[in-house]
């Protein structure tokens, strides 16, 4: 690497260092996020307080697609139905 190049990248360098400890947590949110112990966990309890008449079949419900939303990941956007089918619209 020249100096001169080495001029303009090293004012980067801390800006770097912050992108990269964003991608770190956020690498850190996803997998915690999706943990299924923490899932099962928050499922159970919910169970208990459905048996205990905490909540109603509706809040057990809404729990449970909570849940499951958190174990299976969203679909991209921007992404069109027809990728991966087999159809391309012809």
């Amino acid at each position: 690497m020249n100096p001169f190049t080495l001029l303009f990248r090293l004012p980067l360098v801390p800006l770097r260092g912050v992108v990269r400890l964003g991608e770190v947590l956020h690498d850190h949110a996803e997998r915690k996020s999706h943990d299924p112990a923490p899932v099962r966990r928050q499922l159970e309890q919910a169970e208990q307080a459905r048996a205990a008449g905490e909540i109603s079949d509706e809040d057990l419900a809404g729990v449970q697609a909570q849940a499951i939303g958190r174990l299976i990941p969203a679909p991209a956007s921007g992404v069109s139905p027809a990728i991966g089918r087999g159809d391309h619209g012809a």
